[in-house]
Parts: structure tokens; sequence; C-alpha cells
């Protein structure tokens, strides 16, 4: 069995698309192979910057031949229908065979498919994988036809045996395939031929290229923090950008420089986002003060003066970009001690949406709310509403402007400058957060109250204009936003019923959209002074004059809200299904009064799932069901719905008995459960009717011949609907 080796030589691919051009190569090549009948034992893709390499392992030499039986016409069936035939089978008139059939006499044709030698299917798969690349983006070149990432340059494509290497013939635009590359480009050019996979591996080190990005990555990380422990410092982790560079070299020379002293002052951030993002640089910390004080740099090949050319080049450079950061945080500083007005008044000439006004619309209805929501949350309603006022200031500075993913994180630097409170410049940071599901949650009251603002206010903004996430788009991050505001409330076990806030917020949007912004200024003050949340449709009422005219302009709100609130449920299942709760648990819960409180509804359902995880729990959902669909049967036959109480002295059975008292007993302690929301102790004392039921049902008739005491049994029925049905909605639990 023949091994092969391609590799395709261009020049610099970039870093960003080589992980995935690799994989790509992979699963073209091997798919290829396979539908043409050669199946393989193992492949694996590696890349550089200026190559893609595949090596397959335990090649068939040939495609098997293939036999394949094709019905045809029946017999004196038209003649153009037979011609037909014919050509799609590619065979001849003798070659046709008939059979009888229940059906009649049927053309049956054989057709063999002759196996195909490797090298063959090779070429061919090759070249359409070459031709049909799906790079994000391409360039053609001279006068071929050929698109690539870059110019290739030359092709690599060889199948070895114990006999030898074959070079598997294959000219794509005048590249005609070969058994040799090159190396490193300046410290071994010349080129050379190889054999196999490993010779292939061992010849190109030889000649300066590490081909396995893993292991050019794990050679610069080792040889990065060697340097900075020797230094007394420590290497600043940052794997994607560890990734970034593996892929800019393919001989790295790890070297470390400094920072100039007039730059060390500025903030840890600053220094490791401009080095990161301008010069591909590492950090070099030191562990004592946090302070950023050396830059690692990552060259492409050795050179005589052990790269102290290349460092003095690499610093003169960072030396011009930490100008530029030390000018932005000077001029930034100055705007922050005068108290940042300037900053937020340009805010004012920021479009948000425009649909929704400006950033300074949008922080004056996220302060407003942030006022409300602060009591909720624990913290103070003044300062939360300075805090949402000054959050976003940061976005009209110099440095966000250039450095736009340090945003929130400069507010905090700028908003502590400018003399305010620890916890009300630390917002700025936090309010952002969580972007993702396995982002930090904040929990410092402030920092939770404008978070929570500001995703409901996101939310309620798009859905007020119906720009809602369709399918898999969201271009506005909604579903981000509505599990930001699902880990906010569950992470800091809030007591938050959603449905006040987001009314208030619909309201807010209707009103801006109907009056614009020059009214809405005052009109949100005076709401936030009422301190809650029903404020918002009073003082707009009052605005308007007519009690009337605010009907008609948030007469959707209450469908918008339940819209919503569904959206945010949806958002809710995915969370919760990753913890193991399943779907119809949580619909059963969120069919429940007061499915607004997200902590509620949550707890609810943890209980719920574990209870129907149990034995007991999971028959008495059946016996609920059993009881359920027999009470709904009768109640349609009887026209008349059985809720009047079951009385014992109709009681025959011992069973029966004992379901009555167990149910009185049941909703005794499920009642003062549910008071107390210990969701736990309900569902376990549901599950405890569990026998009873079992038992009523084993040995009672519920449609007695006795219709007294048929009445009282469904009675009896109701109750124990009534009773389960008080903890969750047993309806929606599947099986």
């Amino acid at each position: 069995m023949p091994d092969l080796l391609i590799e395709l030589f261009s020049e610099e691919i970039p870093a960003r698309m080589q992980a995935r051009a690799g994989e790509d190569l992979k699963k073209r090549i091997t798919d290829g192979l396979v539908e043409s009948g050669l199946t393989y034992a193992h492949a694996a893709a590696l890349t550089t910057p200026r190559r893609l390499t595949l090596a397959v392992e335990g090649l068939l030499d040939a495609s098997p031949t293939l036999r394949e039986e094709r019905k045809g016409p029946k017999v004196g069936a038209p003649e153009q229908a037979v011609e037909g035939f014919l050509r799609g089978a590619g065979i001849t008139r003798d070659q046709l065979e008939e059979r009888e059939t229940p059906k009649g006499a049927i053309y049956f044709a054989t057709i063999e498919k002759p196996g195909r030698p490797a090298a063959a299917i090779v070429a061919e798969v090759l070249e359409d994988t070459i031709r049909n690349f799906p790079w994000p983006k391409s360039m053609r070149w001279g006068a071929g036809s050929l698109r690539w990432v870059r110019p290739v340059q030359s092709i690599l494509c060889i199948l070895t045996t114990e006999a030898g290497a074959e070079v598997v013939p294959l000219d794509i635009d005048g590249i005609t395939a070969g058994d040799s590359t090159i190396g490193h480009r300046f410290m071994a050019p010349a080129r050379f031929s190889v054999t196999s996979f490993e010779d292939y591996q061992v010849k190109l080190k030889r000649a300066f290229v590490v081909l396995d990005p893993a292991e050019r990555a794990e050679h610069i990380w080792n040889d990065a923090q060697n340097l900075a422990f020797a230094a007394g410092l420590e290497l600043v982790e940052d794997k994607g950008l560890l990734a970034e560079v593996a892929g800019l070299v393919e001989w790295p020379v790890v070297l470390m420089g400094q920072i100039g002293a007039e730059f060390l002052d500025l903030p840890a951030e600053v220094l490791q986002t401009s080095m990161r993002e301008h010069q591909k640089f590492f950090s070099v910390r030191n562990p004592k003060t946090g302070r950023i004080e050396r830059f690692v740099t990552v060259a492409n090949r050795e050179t005589a003066d052990n790269g102290a050319t290349i460092l003095a080049g690499n610093q003169k450079v960072l030396s011009a970009r930490l100008a530029d950061a030390k000018f932005f945080w000077d001029n930034d500083l100055r705007v922050a001690h005068a108290g940042m007005s300037d900053w937020t008044d340009a805010l004012e000439n920021v479009t948000f949406h425009n649909k929704l006004g400006s950033q300074g619309d949008r922080i004056r209805r996220i302060a407003a709310l942030a006022r409300e929501l602060a009591p909720v949350v624990g913290a103070d309603a003044g300062q939360a509403e300075q805090a949402a006022t000054l959050a976003k200031a940061d976005l009209s500075s110099e440095m966000v402007f250039e450095f736009p993913e340090l945003q929130g994180l400069m507010g905090r630097y700028y908003i502590a400058a400018a003399g305010h409170d620890a916890a009300i410049a630390a917002v700025a940071q936090e309010h952002y957060a969580p972007l993702g599901p396995s982002d930090d949650v904040p929990t410092a009251p402030l920092s939770v109250t404008v978070a929570l603002a500001d995703k409901l206010d996101t939310l309620t903004g798009f859905w007020a204009i119906d720009e809602k996430p369709t399918g898999s788009k969201d271009p506005f991050a909604l579903r981000r936003a509505a599990l930001g505001v699902i880990r906010l409330v569950l992470t800091n076990d809030l007591r938050l019923p959603l449905d006040l806030p987001i009314d208030a917020q619909l309201v807010r949007h209707k009103y801006h959209a109907s009056n614009g912004a020059a009214a809405l200024s005052d009109l949100l003050d005076e709401i936030a002074d009422h301190g809650v949340f029903g404020a918002a449709f009073e003082t707009i009422k009052e605005k308007l004059g007519d009690p009337g005219a605010l009907e008609a302009l948030a007469g959707d709100v209450p469908d918008l809200s339940a819209d919503l609130l569904s959206f945010i449920h949806d958002r809710l299942k995915v969370f919760l299904r990753d913890e193991g709760i399943r779907h119809d648990v949580i619909d059963a819960c969120i069919a429940m009064e007061g499915n607004d409180d997200l902590n509620l509804l949550v707890k609810r359902a943890r209980a719920l799932n574990t209870v129907i995880a149990t034995e007991d729990g999971e028959n008495l959902v059946q016996g609920f069901k059993r009881a359920n669909n027999i009470l709904t049967q009768a109640e349609e036959k009887d026209g008349v719905e059985y809720s009047f109480g079951a009385d014992i002295k109709f009681a025959e059975a011992d069973s029966e008995k004992a379901l009555f008292a167990a149910l009185e007993q049941a909703e005794s302690t499920i009642d003062a459960a549910l008071k107390a929301e210990d969701f736990a102790a309900a569902m376990t004392a549901m599950a405890a009717l569990r026998a009873p039921v079992d038992a009523f049902f084993d040995q009672v008739q519920v449609n007695s011949d006795n219709q007294v005491v048929r009445r009282n049994r469904l009675n009896l029925l109701s109750q124990i609907r009534k009773v389960c049905s008080s903890t969750a909605d047993l309806t929606r639990i599947e099986g």
C-alpha cells in the first residue's frame, strides 16, 4: 500500500487562513479518494506560511473493479426508450439481458467499472481540489486561470512504496508536479528532492523549516518563557497571538527587547494591546508590580549578530507606536480631569440606531432604568444613575477610537481619574459583561444594575422597532443580550420580575419614536425621580395630556412584552439544557404564574427535574396524566367541570379513603412550601402521592355504576389535578 505526500508551495499564506486551509485540503483530498474507491489508513495536514502539506498513509494501489446492475425499460418498449437506457448505461444492445418479472419481461444491464491506478485518481482529485479550493480570498496571476490565496510556485505529489517514490503526473497551468521542494526562504533556498513524508520532514528541518505549527508554537512559548524567567519577569499568556505568530514564521527565533522608560507608566492593557495589534509582540510583566516592562518578538531567521539588528529595528518602530498611545492617554486624562463632559456631549451626535436615536438618548434610557433597578439589585439609585451616565463616555476618547477593544477598560481608568468612586469606575468595564457563555458575570451591585439596564434597553429597543433575530441571523447580538440577562439574574440570585422593566422600557422607546429626542431628556428625568417602573406610564400620560393617547402610543406594548419574554425563555431553555434540565420540564414551569421571575422559574425547574428523575416522580406523572385524561373525557361527555370537591363519606375502598388523607396532607405541605418558595419540598411532597395514587387506580373503578360515587371519584381526580398542578403544569411533561 503506497503512502501519498502532497505539498502545495506558494507565497506567504495569511496566518489566520492556515489552519482552516489545512483542514480543507485534508477533507477534500480524502473525500475525493474515498468517493473514487481509494480507502486509506490515516491522513494528516500540516501548514507553514508558505506550504500546505498532506500526508496520507496506507492508500490502496488501485480502486476496486465495481459491478452495478441497472434495471431498464420493459421488453417491447419504444426504441427511443431503449436507446436512451443504452446511452445512460454506456453499453451496447448485445449486453442487454432479458428477465421475467411479475410485471413482465424487463431489460437489465450489468455495468462493470474497472479499477483505476492510485496515481490517476490522485491526480484527478488533486487538480479538482486545487481549482476549487475554498479560500476566503484568492487571486489570479500571470496568464493562467488558476486562483489561489497567493501565487503557487510548485506542487510536490508523490506515491511512496517499498520500491521507491513515484511522481504523480499532474500539470496545472504550467505548474508540473514533482518530487522536490525548497527550505527556508533565506537560510536554505536550494531545491531538494524527497522520497517519503519522513524524508520530507527531516530534510525540511535541516533546511530550517519546522513543518508542524504545534511544534513551532511550543518552541516559541518555551523560549519566550525562559527568556522572561531569566530576567526575573513573566510572560503574559496570549494563546491567540501565539497561534498567529506560529503562522508567520517557518523557523522561529525568539528575542526579548526593552520598552522605553517613558512608556512604562502607561496602563498595562494599553501597552499589551498596542504591541499585540501593531507589532505581534508578546508582553513581559513584572510579577511584583504588574507593569509591562519588556516585549518578546519572534524573528523568522537566525542572524550573525544573534538578532541585535532585528531587535533594534523593532524597538524603534515600537517607540513610535507607543508615543502615539502616550499622546492619546495624556489627552484623554486631561478630558477626564475636566469631568468628561466633552465626551458625554459628543455622544449626542453619535447615532446608535437611526430608529433608536443617539448614544446620548440610549444612555439616558439606561440611566433611568438603572435608577429603577437599583433597589432590586441592592445598589444606591443615585450612584446607579451616575454610573450608567458615565459608563460609555470613553467611546468618545482617543484611546478607544484607536483601540476599540479597550472600551470599558479605559472608561474605568478615566472615571477613576475624574475622582469618582472605584465602584462607579468599575461599572464602565463590567457593564458589558457577560459577553459570552463562558464570560465572567459581574457581582458588584452597581455593575449588575447597569449591566441589566444596558441589556434590557438593547432588547426592548430592537423589539420596539421590530428588529428581532430571524433564523441564524442576529446582527444586533440580541440572543447574547438575553443570555446576559439570564446569567446576571441567576448568578446574583436576584428576585426581579422582568415584566415591569420590560414594559417601562418599551414605553420609553415608543415615546421616543413618536416625539423624538428633544422632549425625552426631561421626561426620563421625571420618570427616574419616581423610582418605580409604573411611573414610566404615568409620567408619559401627564406629558401627553390625553390619557387615551398613551394607549394609542403603547397599545402593542403588552404583546411586545410577552413576545420578548418568550424569547428570553427560549434562551433560558438553551442555557438550562447544558445543565441537564429537560426542555419539557422548563415548559412545565414556564406555564406557571410568575414566569417572568427567572430566579423563581429556574428554582422550580431544577426541583421538578430532580423529582421526575426518581421512580416515584416518574410514576406520579403517569398517574397524574391518567387522572387528567379520565377527568377531561368525563367533563367533555358530561358537559360539566368537576371541581366541586370530593366528600370522603362517599368513599368505599380503603385505597380511596387513603388517597383523601394523602391529598389533604400533600396540599397543606405543598401550599406551605410554595409560600416559602421551597420548591424542593413542594416537589417531594407531590412525589409522595405516587403510592396512594397508584393504589387508587389499581383498586378502584372511577366510572362506577353508582352515579353519586362516580361524580365523587371524578371530583377526587380533580383534587389530584389541582394539587399536582400547583407545582408545575405536568401536562407538558413528555412520556
